[in-house]
């Protein structure tokens, strides 16, 4: 889909906010629901002028109400992707085969809490 057919296809459809971004991610976040055949526009917010100072450009993703879970799954997939690119998070089937005890959220650690608690960060899971 091309950004001209999206604005067709929203031309006279209501369109809700589903993603605030600044403009370089606004834009990749676009293309990527273009290529997933979800049409989507961008919108800027108003932004606030305070005496001496000026947030950022912030931009909203619009798409239709019932577009919504399609964006979430496809934002969602793509976190994942760069998770596994990333190879920082530890494989959740070798970890439980290794171990009992889940791995921690923040730190990732898996060992029997202490006091309820992760040894390795001290994160309160209990």
């Amino acid at each position: 889909m091309t950004k001209d057919e999206a604005l067709k296809e929203l031309a006279d459809v209501e369109v809700v906010p589903c993603v605030s971004a600044g403009i370089a991610e606004a834009k990749e976040i676009l293309d990527a629901c273009l290529s997933a055949d979800i049409p989507a526009i961008l919108d800027r917010q108003d932004s606030c002028q305070g005496h001496g100072h000026a947030c950022a450009v912030r931009i909203d993703l619009c798409v239709r109400p019932e577009d919504l879970p399609k964006v979430m799954a496809m934002m969602h997939a793509r976190w994942q992707s760069l998770l596994d690119q990333e190879g920082t998070l530890p494989d959740q089937a070798a970890v439980s085969a290794e171990c009992e005890d889940p791995p921690c959220p923040a730190c990732g650690m898996a060992a029997p809490l202490q006091e309820g608690a992760c040894q390795g960060c001290g994160l309160q899971l209990e």
